[in-house]
């Protein structure tokens, strides 16, 4: 039959199946050729699904529009495919669409189904003579093939031979055990009859294609899931080509369990009922079963214990659960007939909620009659019951005596500041009236009495709302009081006793005026602190400025809450605010003092603790403990000497007279001598001598000079602790000489004659 002929000639380039890397970029190359009759316009775009989607990162396909004569070639079309970086290998199908829906909407349009194989990173890269091979059916990860346990699964391998040498290929799975698969390769022709011959290789021509086929058959332990094993071709002619393709292989979930319940002692009188579950898991999932029973009767009138209780099944695995079931209650027990018959069924949970059988085994127990012989021990025991209760009204008539015992305090040498806590035992308590506490010590302490008339006080029967109440009734005879506070915290040794008056009138032969006793000795001692073993400086003697450095060592640090240190000069003023140190639980919270302190033997000791001297004079330190537990005391301690904290040197920098710095200067009469001055320190005083007035440390002054002028001037500077330091000048006043008047002469003036001639120059005069 004639092929119909179709107007438009489409060539692809490549014309097959293309192959990429993840990341890589794939071009596609068409061109259309208008065969017939009529101009056209032409569009070109990609059919294809979700998958290729994924893979390319198209939203929307690409297209391209040709307008073209009759008889005309287009120009190279080119299409990009961007291979995503993270594609994983597989073979992706898409479909080329040719199409002229206007002008030649009886031919078109025309599809070209295509493929795209993303290869692994680890193929080496093929080159134009290297030979490929595909799979058929083509898979990847989002259409993988179904495997079908009750038959094997084929897939075709094939080969195609682009060089120009006669190769031999083999075919490998590396990632799956030999019982995994298995590898047929084509008969060469070459085998003669009756022969077995093992075929290991595909032989091929230059340019020619071969198929081998692969078959898997995933052992029965295997469990289901998604399976992508990675197929290998080798090369003879060149072994280090990596040719490397996976498939893509779906295992259905088989929940097949068998359950079987066998009854090993069915009917028992006193011994337990014991069966045997036998499970086998016939699927390929792994089955994490909780065993139980369930009732089938309207009571349940058992209980059991499976061992085990949890059951853990690979495929293909069996395992044995032992049940042993007892009959309850033991007045239940039938006491003639044919026995209590127990209906149960087993209850299995799985884990996971996979699907479980729809019918669970079930079982049978039969609870066998009594023997004749249990009629006597009924007998007896109801004879027993009577005797019981006479014993009992004989006790409710001579009741036990009251007995006051273990009376005792939770500790016999506590500390002062905390509490004395007692504790005791009165058996038949009901027969109590009252209790007396007394202690006897210094200092003395008043008697507590606690009235048991109207039952138990409510100070012993009911605690705070943290605490739990003192006093509790145990077996409905007995009084225990534990941890019962008396209010004692001072220091001292005393002696408790505890006096139990007897209710008057309980027993028969009435025991009035019985009094039960006990004493106990506690010691309440000192309340330890922190206590300062030492306090000095590292000398007596400091400039103004300098740093006091302190150390110091302290018993008992954990009891420590602050340091104090303080100074006071010796007229009682304060040396500045005093310096506190915290501490929490014996630890230092400031990071400074932590790096110059050191914990040893159960002693603080902290050396070069810096103090800055700001105030001169002699001043006393002290340092002052405080304690963390509430104790009153604080322990202190000064230094052994007062420290002197001298003032800075002072000194005079420049004093000058008119700009000058000679001890000796002379003055004249009349004029202004300027005194400029500039003194360093503190604490200091400026006298300017024979003046005496305080002037600033630096400053400048004007005085006249006179015959009055003082024949000597000087800075004098005087600090707190007496120091002084002087300069000056010796001056010697100049005076002023005043000249004598001279009387005054008419000086004579010669007279020259007149020169008329002009040109004479006139003679000098002498």
């Amino acid at each position: 039959m004639q092929a119909k002929f179709n107007p438009l000639q489409v060539i692809i380039n490549p014309p097959g199946i293309q192959f990429g890397m993840p990341g890589d970029t794939i071009e596609l190359y068409i061109v259309v050729i208008n065969q017939g009759n009529q101009s056209a316009v032409i569009d070109l775009y990609f059919v294809f699904d979700e998958v290729f989607q994924n893979l390319t990162g198209w939203s929307s396909s690409p297209r391209e529009s040709l307008a073209l004569a009759p008889q005309q070639n287009s120009d190279e079309v080119t299409f990009e495919f961007q291979i995503a970086a993270n594609a994983l290998p597989g073979t992706y199908d898409y479909t080329l669409v040719v199409d002229s829906p206007l002008h030649y909407p009886q031919d078109t349009p025309i599809t070209f189904p295509n493929q795209i194989k993303v290869l692994l990173k680890e193929q080496t890269a093929i080159r134009v003579n290297d030979p490929t091979f595909s799979i058929q059916p083509n898979t990847n990860p989002n259409k993988p093939l179904i495997f079908n346990s009750s038959e094997p699964l084929q897939v075709e391998v094939i080969v195609d031979n682009r060089s120009y040498l006669v190769d031999r290929f083999r075919l490998s799975c590396p990632d799956l055990d030999d019982d995994w698969f298995t590898i047929n390769y084509p008969a060469t022709g070459f085998e003669g009859p009756g022969l077995v011959s093992d075929v290991t290789a595909l032989e091929l021509n230059p340019g020619t294609q071969g198929q081998i086929l692969l078959k898997f058959h995933p052992p029965g332990d295997t469990l289901a899931g998604s399976y992508s094993p990675t197929i290998r071709l080798y090369s003879e002619n060149s072994p280090d080509l990596v040719l490397l393709d996976l498939v893509y292989i779906q295992i259905p979930t088989n929940y097949h369990l068998d359950i079987e319940l066998n009854t090993i002692l069915g009917q028992v009188s006193r011994s337990l009922g014991k069966y045997e579950l036998s499970l086998a898991n016939q699927g390929n999932i792994v089955r994490e079963l909780i065993l139980s029973l369930k009732s089938r009767d309207e009571e349940e009138l058992y209980t059991y214990k499976f061992d085990p209780t949890e059951v853990r099944l690979l495929p293909n695995k069996s395992a044995v659960a032992n049940l042993t079931v007892k009959p309850k209650p033991w007045w239940r027990r039938p006491w003639f007939g044919a026995g209590l018959v127990v209906n149960f069924k087993v209850d299995i949970k799985d884990q996971q909620n996979l699907l479980l059988p729809n019918t669970l085994p079930q079982g049978t127990l039969v609870w066998k009659p009594r023997p004749w012989w249990q009629f006597i021990l009924l007998i007896l025991a109801v004879l027993g019951l009577l005797g019981g209760i006479g014993f009992i009204i004989w006790r409710i008539l001579n009741p036990d005596p009251l007995r006051l015992e273990n009376f005792s305090a939770n500790d016999s040498q506590i500390t002062e500041g905390d509490e004395v806590a007692l504790n005791w035992e009165i058996h038949h308590y009901k027969q109590l009236q009252k209790l007396i506490l007394t202690a006897k010590g210094s200092p003395p302490i008043q008697p507590i009495t606690y009235d048991f008339s109207n039952g138990i006080p409510e100070t012993l029967g009911k605690g705070s709302t943290n605490e739990i109440a003192p006093c509790q009734v145990q077996q409905k005879q007995e009084l225990i009081c534990s941890n019962v506070k008396t209010g004692v915290k001072t220091k001292g040794n005393y002696t408790f006793e505890l006096q139990a008056f007897y209710r008057n009138g309980i027993q028969l032969f009435s025991q009035n005026n019985q009094v039960a006793s006990q004493t106990t000795q506690v010691e309440i001692v000192e309340k330890q602190i922190a206590e300062v073993l030492s306090f000095q400086a590292d000398k007596p003697q400091y400039i103004n400025g300098q740093n006091i450095l302190l150390s110091w060592a302290i018993a008992r640090p954990l009891l420590l809450k602050q340091v104090e240190i303080s100074g006071s000069a010796d007229d009682g003023t304060s040396y500045g605010k005093p310096i506190a140190y915290n501490f929490t639980q014996g630890n230092i919270t400031d990071p400074k003092l932590q790096k110059l302190c050191t914990q040893q033997n159960q002693q603080l000791r902290c050396t070069n603790i810096s103090l800055p001297a700001t105030k001169p004079g002699n001043f006393a330190f002290e340092i002052k403990a405080f304690p963390n537990n509430g104790s009153g005391k604080i322990s202190s301690k000064k230094t052994e000497s007062k420290i002197a904290i001298l003032p800075k040197p002072f000194k005079i920098v420049s004093f000058t007279i008119n700009g000058s710095e000679q001890q000796n200067l002379e003055l004249k009469e009349g004029t202004t001598a300027t005194l400029s001055w500039k003194v360093e320190g503190e604490n200091i005083q400026v006298k300017l001598q024979p003046y005496g007035d305080d002037v600033p440390l630096v400053g400048s002054k004007r005085l006249p000079v006179n015959l009055a002028f003082p024949p000597q001037i000087a800075l004098q500077v005087n600090d707190i602790s007496g120091k002084q330091q002087q300069k000056g000048f010796a001056i010697t006043v100049i005076k002023k000489v005043v000249p004598t008047p001279i009387p005054s002469i008419n000086p004579i003036v010669p007279t020259r004659p007149p020169n008329n001639n002009p040109f004479k120059t006139p003679l000098p005069l002498r």
